[in-house]
């Protein structure tokens, strides 16, 4: 059981890889990926209302109320449960916007989560993954809580086991715009579909690639300097839409000593993989 106003935490996802195979009737792309959390995101706070309201804490520049993802998330939960207790919400942001750590998706994953808990809604994890879909494609993966391939357009996941690694994960200075990306003439949409069988046992070394990647590269040459900079140390690449980028290591030790050659200006940091959301228990 957590209890209201405890720290809850929102972790970030890395895409292993992310191949684009084709493109549905209403214009939403088909993915495969293999999706990993990292212990590294943001931290959400909740505390009860009594007066039926979901409100924010405080106000996030260049997003209305109405339009955050974890306000949308807890009144359709409230909505879809027959919830009438209200909640703050209160969010401690760490992970960039437009950065292609689904930042915004686990912030309303951990929303529908932690008060399917507190407002003992007790819906079962199925039940919150179809919720989550109707908040964006990736929400799904982050209530599904675990290292997963994925399908569709990211929401037909099965569990995938992964070794442990630790990431060096780099924050080029500009947000990449996911739609823009995916909109692009170039992009590629004809990768051909994979079967998990064919991803390798543990999930270490490289496999596959991102397709976005290219597209991102030449409209921000900030995110190609990141991606030479870290691939002297291994298989650099995107993650997401980006625009950050990622190494795996296979110890703490050496993915720190990676951090300490960080270009003065560069922000970046080191975070181990996650085989289980610290709020997996909130949902059965």
């Amino acid at each position: 059981m957590i209890p209201w106003g405890a720290p809850c935490a929102a972790p970030a996802k890395l895409n292993l890889f992310l191949h684009v195979v084709g493109r549905r009737a209403d214009g939403y792309h088909l993915l495969q990926t293999v999706f990993r959390l990292v212990d590294h995101g943001d931290v959400l706070h909740f505390d009860p209302r009594e007066d039926g309201a979901v409100r924010r804490a405080a106000p996030i520049a260049g997003v209305p109320e109405d339009d955050d993802l974890c306000v949308r998330a807890a009144r359709l939960l409230q909505r879809e449960a027959g919830v009438s207790r209200g909640v703050t919400i209160r969010l401690d942001k760490r992970l960039p916007l437009g950065g292609g750590l689904g930042g915004g998706s686990s912030d309303a994953a951990a929303t529908l989560l932690a008060l399917n808990r507190l407002w003992n809604v007790n819906w079962p994890r199925p039940r919150l993954q179809e919720l989550a879909l109707r908040l964006g494609a990736d929400v799904p993966f982050f209530v599904f809580g675990e290292s997963a391939f994925a399908d569709g357009v990211g929401e037909v996941l099965q569990p995938v086991p992964l070794e442990p690694a630790w990431y060096l994960v780099v924050e080029p200075p500009v947000a990449v715009a996911t739609a823009a990306i995916f909109a692009a003439a170039e992009l590629t949409r004809n990768s051909g579909p994979i079967k998990i069988a064919d991803f390798p046992a543990g999930g270490h070394g490289c496999f596959g690639r991102n397709d976005l990647q290219p597209v991102v590269c030449a409209r921000y040459p900030e995110v190609g300097r990141a991606l030479e900079w870290l691939g002297r140390f291994g298989d650099a690449r995107m993650t997401g839409s980006g625009a950050c980028v990622f190494c795996a290591f296979r110890d703490e030790a050496q993915a720190r000593q990676a951090l300490e050659r960080l270009p003065a200006g560069w922000k970046g940091w080191v975070a181990r993989g996650l085989d289980v959301h610290p709020l997996h228990g909130c949902a059965a």
